[in-house]
C-alpha cells in the first residue's frame, strides 16, 4: 500500500492545478467585477494620498520617493486595468448560446489569468498607500525667503544705517517707522533680500507681515514654520508652551526677525524671541510702523523716521511709473510730468499712484487736466482712492477716539504747506467746542496731547527747527479733505478756495451745504453780497490782503457760526457789519487787521469764549465791552497794542471776569504794568507777557507764584532797565534781587513747581544797562532764551552764583534755543560746566569778550546740533582741554560766512583752523573794497 501514498499526492496536486487554472476560465466574469470594485477604492484612496501631498507642498516639504513610485505604479495600473476589463467584457459576451462556457476556452483563461494578477497588484498598493504615515518630508531651512521686490529709489542711505546697526553689538531691536506709504516695506524686502547677495553670520532670517489684525499667536505660526517646529510639538499647545519651543530654537541660532507693519506693541518675550541685544548670539530684530510710540513701547536700542524722497528721487520713481514711450509721446510731457510729481511731495505710494494713473496719457492737455485735478480734486485722479487715500486712511482708523478723528480732520481747513503753531490751532479745536466740558488749561493739556498722538500716527510732523509749530505732508492733508467729505460722497461739506480773485455768486451757491468755509490769499478782493449758509460753522477769511470790507448783508444768514477767524486782513479797517449778531460765536480772531474800533454792540456775543486781538496797533475799545462777555475764557492782546496808562480799565473789565483763564498782554505803561502787579488773579491767568518801550521802568519785579502759568516773557527797549527782581514767596525766603540776593539752593528750585515751572521761552532786547538774568535759575523749564543788544550786561548768570558750587547744577535742564546777541561787554554765561543735556542750537554773535562757554565733555552731548558765530570769537575761545574743542568744533558754522560760503561752494568741513581763519580775512578785505567802491561811486554819483 505504500505506493498509494505518492499516487494520492500527485493527483491532489493534478486537481488543484486544474482548478487554479480551470477558475481562470470559469470565475472570469466574478473576478472581473471584484477588479471594478478594487480600481473604484484604489482610486478614492490616491486621491486622498494626493490632497495629502498637494498639502505638503503648500508648506515647502518634499515628496517622499515611495510615494512617487506609488502614484507611477497607479498610473500604470489604471491604464492596464482599463484594457483588461474591455478585453474581459468581451469574452463574457462570447459564450455559447445557452451555455456558460466561453466560445473560445484559451483566450478567456489569458484574461482571467491577468485580472488575477491584477487583483493581487491592486490589494498590494492598497496596503501601501493605507501605511504612509507620512508622505513628505521638510527640507532643510533655507537661511533667507526672497521677497518680490522691484526697482528701489531713495532707501540706499537708510539702508547703511540699518547695516551700520547689525554689526553693532549694542543694538538689538531696531525701529523703522513713518506715514503710510513711505517706503518703509520697501525698505524692509531691501534688507531682506541683501541677505541673499552679501555673506553674513546669520543662521536664518524670518519675516513675518504683522499687519492691523496680528496677535501673538499668528506671529508664532509664521516663526514655526520658518522653523519647521513639528506638528507633534506644536498642535494642541498653549501660546506659553509654544513660545517656548521656538524660544529654545532661537537661542541657539543668531536669527533676524523682520516685523513689518507693526500696529501695536508686541511682546517678543511672549512670541518667544530671547532677550535682545544678546552678546554671544547677536541676534537682532527689525520692525516697520507708522507710530513713532511703537518704538519706544518695543524698546527699541536704534529707530529712524523714513522719509519721503528728495526732488531728484521722487522725479526718478515718477518717471518710471509713467514710462519711457508715455514721456516720449509729446515734448512738453516731460516738464508736465516734473510738475506733477512735485505735488506728491516725495510720499513714494503718491508717485507711484499717480504715475500709474498718467502711464497713458499722451497728450499734454490730459496732463495739464491732471494737474489741476491733482491741486484741487485729487479723489478724482484714477486709482486715488483705493490705493492711497484708503491705504493711509488706516492711520487715521486706528485714533483712540472721534475728537481725535476730528482735530486731524480739521486739518484740511488750512491750506497746503500751511505751518501752524501749536497754540494757534488749539484755540480753534476749543472754539469748535472739540473740548467742551473743560476750562482752557485742561483743553490745552488734551490738545497737546491730540498733536503728540498725531505725531506718533505719522499723520503731523513737527515743523522744521520750530517744536512749537506743525505741519502736514500735502498728500496727507488731501487724504484728510477727502475724509472731510465723507469720503467724497459731500465734496461742499468743507470748502477751501486759495486766491480766486471774486468770490463769484455760482461759487457762493455751493455755501448752502458748507459746514466750514477758508478763503485764504491775496488775491481775494470781493466777496458775495448775502450768501446762504444754514449749516456754517467756520469761516476762515485769512491773509486776504486785498479784501477792503465785508458785504453788509454778509453775514445776515450764518445762524450757527461758531469760529471766525479774519487775521492777517491787513486792509480790513471796519469792524464788519453783522458779526455781532453771530449769537452763537465762540471764537473771534481779528488780528493783524486795521479795524480801528470794536462796536459796543460786540456785548451780544455772549457765547463768545475766545477773542484775539493781536498785533492791532490803533484799536479802541470801548469801555463796559469787554466786562459784559461773561463767556470769555481767552484773551489777547499781544505783540503791537499795548497797554498803556489809560488803558487801566481794560485790565479792571478782565479782571471782573469770572470764567477768564488765559490772557497775554503787551504793555508800554509802568502804571498799567503795576495795576497787573497788582492783581493775583489777571497775573495767574498771564500765559504771554511783554514789555515794550518801558522807558521809565529802573526795576521790575515779578512774583513767582502769582505768574506760575506765564509761559512767555519778552522786555524789549526798556532803556532805564537795571535789574529783575523775583518775589519767591516761599520758604520764607527774601526777595531775590539781582545785584543782592541770597545764594538759593538750585535742588530746591527745579523741585518746586511755583517756580515758574510753565515759562518756556524769553527775550530780552535792547535793555542797555541790564546786568545779569540771574533770576533764570528760577525758570526750570526754560526752553528758549534770547539776550541781544544788553550793552552793559556781563554775565549771563551771576558769578556769585556759579561760584556756589564746583558741580554740574540743574540749570538749562530745557533749554533747546541759546542766542546771544550784539553785547561787548558779555564775559560769561555761567562760571562753572552746564550738561545743557536738551540743547541743539547756540548761537553766539558780537560778543567779543566771552571767552569761554560753559560745556565740557558731557555737556550737550546727545542733543547739539548747531554752534552758531564769528569765526574770529570762535578760535579764540578757551577749553579745559584740546579734545573738548574738537568735540564742539564739528558743530560750529561761521556765521559771518554762511551766506557766502553757500554761494562761493567751499567746503569748510574740510578746513584747519588757519585755513578758515584766512578766507574770513579775504572776505572781510572784499567786503571793505565793495564799501570803498560802493562810496566812491554814490560820492560821483552826487
Amino acid at each position: 500500500m505504500d505506493f498509494v501514498s505518492p499516487i494520492l499526492d500527485v493527483v491532489s496536486r493534478l486537481y488543484a492545478c486544474t482548478a487554479k487554472h480551470a477558475g481562470y476560465i470559469f470565475h472570469v466574469k466574478p473576478d472581473l467585477e471584484s477588479l471594478r470594485s478594487r480600481m473604484v477604492e484604489l482610486k478614492d484612496l490616491s486621491e486622498d494620498v494626493k490632497a495629502r501631498v498637494e498639502l505638503a507642498v503648500q508648506q515647502n516639504m518634499k515628496v517622499r520617493r515611495e510615494v512617487k513610485r506609488w502614484f507611477e505604479d497607479i498610473d500604470f495600473i489604471e491604464v492596464d486595468a482599463a484594457r483588461i476589463l474591455q478585453q474581459g467584457d468581451l469574452q463574457v459576451e462570447k459564450k455559447c448560446l445557452g451555455s456558460c462556457c466561453p466560445k473560445n476556452f484559451w483566450s478567456t483563461y489569458k484574461v482571467g489569468k491577468r485580472v488575477s494578477k491584477q487583483l493581487i497588484t491592486i490589494v498590494i498598493l492598497l496596503g501601501e498607500g493605507r501605511s504612509f504615515d507620512s508622505v513628505a518630508y521638510r527640507l532643510p531651512c533655507v537661511p533667507v525667503d526672497e521677497m518680490p521686490l522691484g526697482h528701489t529709489v531713495g532707501v540706499d542711505w537708510l539702508y547703511e544705517k540699518v547695516c551700520s546697526c547689525l554689526i553693532e553689538d549694542k543694538v538689538g531691536v531696531i525701529g523703522l517707522y513713518g506715514t503710510g506709504g513711505v517706503g518703509k516695506t520697501t525698505l524692509m524686502k531691501k534688507i531682506n533680500n541683501e541677505f541673499l547677495k552679501t555673506k553674513h553670520q546669520f543662521g536664518v532670517v524670518i519675516w513675518v507681515s504683522v499687519s492691523k489684525q496680528a496677535s501673538v499667536r499668528t506671529t508664532q505660526e509664521v516663526i514655526r514654520n520658518k522653523l519647521q517646529i513639528p506638528d507633534g510639538m506644536w498642535q494642541g499647545r498653549t501660546e506659553d508652551e509654544r513660545a517656548r519651543e521656538i524660544f529654545n530654537i532661537l537661542k541657539t541660532k543668531r536669527f533676524v526677525l523682520l516685523l513689518d507693519d507693526v500696529w501695536q506693541r508686541l511682546d517678543l518675550s511672549e512670541i518667544g524671541v530671547p532677550p535682545l541685544p544678546d552678546d554671544q548670539r547677536k541676534s537682532k530684530v527689525i520692525i516697520t510702523t507708522r507710530f513713532m510710540r511703537i518704538c519706544s513701547d518695543m524698546e527699541v536700542q536704534a529707530s529712524f523716521k523714513v522719509n519721503c524722497l528728495t526732488r531728484e528721487e521722487a522725479l526718478t520713481l515718477f518717471l518710471k511709473k509713467v514710462g519711457e514711450d508715455t514721456l516720449s509721446s509729446h515734448p512738453d510731457i516731460p516738464n508736465l510730468a516734473k510738475m506733477m510729481a512735485e505735488r506728491c511731495k516725495g510720499l513714494p505710494l503718491a508717485l507711484v499712484t499717480v504715475g500709474r494713473a498718467m502711464a497713458n496719457r499722451i497728450t499734454p492737455q490730459e496732463w495739464e487736466q491732471a494737474i489741476q485735478e491733482l491741486e484741487k480734486f485729487p479723489s478724482e485722479i484714477s486709482g486715488m482712492e483705493d490705493q492711497l487715500f484708503n491705504v493711509l486712511k488706516l492711520s487715521y482708523d486706528s485714533l483712540r477716539d472721534d475728537i481725535t478723528k476730528s482735530c486731524f480732520v480739521y486739518f484740511s481747513v488750512f491750506p497746503k504747506e500751511y505751518e501752524i503753531r501749536n497754540d494757534e490751532l488749539i484755540e480753534h479745536w476749543i472754539g469748535e467746542r472739540f473740548f467742551d466740558d473743560l476750562d482752557i488749561c485742561e483743553a490745552r493739556r488734551r490738545g497737546h496731547k491730540i498733536i503728540e498722538e498725531l505725531k506718533n500716527a505719522s499723520l503731523l510732523e513737527e515743523r522744521d527747527g520750530f517744536k512749537e509749530s506743525i505741519k502736514i505732508h500735502d498728500v496727507i492733508h488731501d487724504m484728510a479733505l477727502w475724509i472731510g467729505h465723507e469720503c467724497g460722497t459731500r465734496m461742499n461739506k468743507i470748502l477751501v478756495c486759495e486766491s480766486v480773485g471774486f468770490v463769484e455768486a455760482r461759487r457762493a451757491a455751493n455755501w448752502n451745504e458748507a459746514e466750514r468755509i477758508s478763503l485764504w490769499g491775496r488775491n481775494i478782493e470781493q466777496l458775495p453780497e448775502t450768501p446762504h449758509c444754514s449749516k456754517l460753522l467756520t469761516l476762515f477769511v485769512r491773509e486776504c490782503t486785498e479784501l477792503k470790507t465785508f458785504p453788509s448783508g454778509f453775514f445776515q444768514f450764518m445762524p450757527l457760526i461758531r469760529v471766525l477767524n479774519l487775521s492777517a486782513t491787513h486792509r480790513l479797517t471796519e469792524f464788519p457789519v453783522g458779526v455781532e449778531s453771530l449769537i452763537n460765536l465762540e471764537y473771534l480772531n481779528l488780528s493783524m487787521t486795521c479795524i480801528k474800533q470794536l462796536p459796543t454792540e460786540i456785548r451780544n456775543l455772549a457765547k463768545l469764549r475766545c477773542l484775539l486781538l493781536d498785533s492791532m496797533h490803533s484799536l479802541i475799545i470801548p469801555p463796559n465791552v469787554i466786562s459784559t462777555l461773561l463767556s470769555l475764557q481767552l484773551f489777547s492782546m499781544y505783540d503791537g497794542n499795548a497797554l498803556s496808562a489809560y488803558r487801566q480799565a481794560l485790565l479792571e473789565e478782565l479782571e471782573s471776569i469770572e470764567r477768564l483763564d488765559e490772557l497775554s498782554l503787551s504793555f508800554r505803561s509802568i502804571v498799567a504794568l503795576n495795576r497787573l502787579l497788582s492783581s493775583y488773579k489777571l497775573q495767574r491767568c498771564m500765559k504771554r507777557l511783554s514789555l515794550n518801550d518801558c522807558r521809565n521802568l529802573p526795576s521790575l519785579e515779578l512774583s513767582s507764584v502769582s505768574l506760575s502759568y506765564l509761559e512767555t516773557l519778552v522786555i524789549f527797549n526798556c532803556l532805564q532797565l537795571e535789574d529783575v527782581k523775583i518775589n519767591v514767596e516761599k520758604e520764607g525766603r527774601k526777595g531775590f534781587d539781582e545785584r543782592t540776593y541770597d545764594i538759593p539752593n538750585p535742588d530746591l528750585i527745579v523741585r518746586n513747581k511755583q517756580y515758574f515751572g510753565k515759562l518756556r521761552d524769553v527775550k530780552i532786547w535792547s535793555c542797555p544797562k541790564l546786568l545779569n538774568l540771574t533770576w533764570l535759575i528760577y525758570a526750570a523749564g526754560l526752553e528758549s532764551l534770547s539776550i541781544q543788544s544788553c550793552e552793559s550786561m556781563k554775565e549771563v548768570i551771576s558769578y556769585e552764583y556759579g561760584a556756589s558750587t564746583t558741580q554740574h547744577v540743574r540749570l538749562f535742564t530745557r533749554l533747546t534755543t541759546l542766542v546771544l546777541g550784539g553785547m561787548p561787554l558779555l564775559e560769561s554765561i555761567y562760571q562753572g560746566t552746564l550738561l545743557f543735556p536738551a540743547l541743539e542750537v547756540i548761537s553766539v554773535i558780537n560778543c567779543p569778550k566771552l571767552g569761554r562757554l560753559p560745556f565740557d565733555a558731557n555737556s550737550a552731548a546727545k542733543s547739539l546740533k548747531k554752534i552758531e558765530g564769528d569765526i574770529t570769537w570762535w578760535y579764540g575761545l578757551q577749553w579745559e582741554h584740546e579734545t573738548i574743542e574738537l568735540t564742539f568744533t564739528k558743530y560750529f558754522s561761521p556765521q559771518y560766512l554762511a551766506d557766502l560760503i553757500d554761494l562761493s561752494g567751499i567746503n569748510t568741513e574740510v578746513m584747519g583752523k588757519k585755513e578758515l581763519l584766512n578766507l574770513t580775512e579775504r572776505f572781510d578785505l572784499m567786503a571793505k573794497k565793495k564799501k570803498v567802491q560802493k562810496g566812491s561811486t554814490s560820492t560821483s554819483g552826487t
